[in-house]
């Protein structure tokens, strides 16, 4: 099988640490939530715009609020979504605004695994496309390697994607990506730590392998870390 002439990357649990969301950004965007919802921001009316969408889809799981929320009652659903962990588009666009004001502020830096960077180096150096796939938003995400603790990684990177092309277990979001990245799904090797985010991307046709950080590995097709993969 020929080399992949591009990699895909989830981030979480397979570039970065998973604890370095949970532990780092998610805190700093919830204390901070009613800050910038107070703001006179029409950029957030966007996100606002979201954020009643979904509660519409769901009015019986959380406490009332108008058709276009307060802040207040706006606070109480985004602490909700945050609590579920969900991939709510409001909540992910909201939290990219937060964060990328903490990075350009020096309050917040990227981490990732040691074998990132040296993966990075190999693969483009041989001239492969190097993409990211998170849930995540694409502000969030550049933000992310521009920022990070070893430098800006920004010119590594040839795209950025979130859930607005789709879920990512959804086999039709790899498919859109392939053809934004003008290949086809096969050239494209997909890694994530998500079961289920593999066997989406294997299903549009690309290669897939789960990465494993932190437990024991119990397939052929799992890795631990990037050191020695094409």
């Amino acid at each position: 099988m020929s080399l992949p002439a591009a990699y895909l990357l989830d981030i979480e649990g397979t570039i970065t640490p998973v604890d370095f969301v949970t532990r780092i950004l998610f805190p700093y965007a919830r204390v901070r939530l009613a800050e910038w919802l107070a703001r006179p921001c029409v950029e957030l009316d966007q996100e606002l715009a979201w954020l009643s969408e979904e509660y519409a889809s769901e009015v019986s799981l959380v406490p009332d609020w108008s058709e276009r929320p307060t802040a207040v009652h706006a606070i109480d659903y985004l602490e909700f979504l945050m609590d579920q962990d969900r991939k709510s588009r409001g909540l992910k666009s909201l939290q990219g605004r937060i964060w990328k004001a903490g990075f350009e502020a020096g309050e917040l830096r990227g981490e990732f695994y040691d074998d990132v960077l040296p993966a990075l180096q190999r693969w483009q150096n041989r001239g492969a496309k190097i993409a990211i796939y998170s849930s995540g938003s694409v502000l969030a995400q550049k933000q992310l390697v521009k920022y990070a603790v070893a430098g800006d990684l920004s010119a590594y990177f040839e795209a950025h994607f979130d859930t607005a092309v789709g879920g990512k277990k959804e086999p039709g979001s790899y498919e859109t990506i392939a053809r934004e990245l003008g290949l086809e799904p096969g050239q494209i090797h997909f890694l994530s730590d998500i079961d289920a985010e593999i066997q989406a991307a294997r299903s549009a046709g690309m290669q897939a392998t789960q990465v494993v950080r932190d437990g024991a590995l119990s397939a052929p097709d799992q890795i631990a870390t990037l050191d020695g993969l094409p």
